[in-house]
């Protein structure tokens, strides 16, 4: 898929959960390009002393504009948390291979913390074709969960919290739905040993699974070698490029 390098200018801004940022933008010229669940953009920052973009997942594409749910943790993603509407952003997309789109009927996503970003288009994109995903989001507390409302609009919310102050208490593997319901298909992304629990659990119970990998991607198009991963077929590749999405047989969790 063709990568676009295009300035972007801010349409919406608006803050999910503390030190969480969703931003909305549209291409300053021109359309937006093809998009697909999974992929993900390389953002320019200008904060002093970063060089590379910030890569960030898709979180949502409606019509030519784009949004992005950023957690600010760094310098960068800092300087991109305190951007304005009007504001013009530099930015490359679409990035990697994306989740896979088929005809699984009973597919459960799994999210934690900012890793359920990609999971809101890849539910969009689901119920444009007639399904209904149930998602299964965990966070420490309930005040770190993010955009439960937008999530409800798409299928059924599950949830778990470490504190239980919403939702059962424990972590996503613990819910009670793994043992009420069969499914044909889980998607993941989040922290790594939450993606490394799924991935077991789901071996277990015979399920395909696909994971998003969430590596340090500094280039964003398999120059830099940063965010290489060695696969179960004994080779290194680069999560940016033959990823970041993966199905967990291909890794060697």
């Amino acid at each position: 898929m063709k990568k676009h390098i295009l300035d972007f200018t801010i349409t919406k801004v608006e803050a999910p959960a503390p030190t969480f940022v969703l931003l909305c933008m549209r291409p300053s010229e021109g359309s937006l390009p093809e998009c697909q669940p999974g992929q993900f953009a390389q953002l320019r920052t200008d904060a002093p002393d970063t060089f590379l973009r910030r890569p960030i997942s898709i979180h949502d594409v409606q019509g030519d504009e784009v949004s992005f749910l950023v957690q600010a943790v760094g310098r960068g993603t800092r300087w991109l948390a305190q951007l304005h509407v009007g504001d013009t952003l530099n930015v490359v997309l679409p990035l990697g291979r994306g989740f896979t789109v088929g005809d699984a009927k009973n597919v459960l996503l799994v999210g934690g913390g900012v890793g359920v970003a990609p999971l809101f288009l890849l539910g969009k994109v689901l119920k444009q074709r007639g399904l209904s995903p149930t998602f299964l989001l965990g966070a420490r507390t309930k005040d770190m969960l993010l955009r439960l409302p937008a999530f409800r609009e798409l299928g059924e919310v599950l949830v778990t919290t470490e504190d239980g102050s919403l939702g059962e208490q424990g972590f996503v593997t613990q819910h009670s739905v793994w043992n009420e319901r069969h499914f044909d298909l889980v998607q993941t992304c989040g922290p790594g040993p939450m993606m490394k629990a799924v991935a077991q659990l789901t071996r277990e119970k015979g399920i395909d699974c696909e994971a998003s990998l969430e590596n340090r991607m500094a280039c964003g198009v398999g120059a830099c070698l940063c965010c290489v991963e060695a696969l179960a077929d004994g080779h290194n590749h680069c999560v940016c490029t033959d990823g970041p999405v993966f199905n967990v047989n291909e890794l060697t969790w």
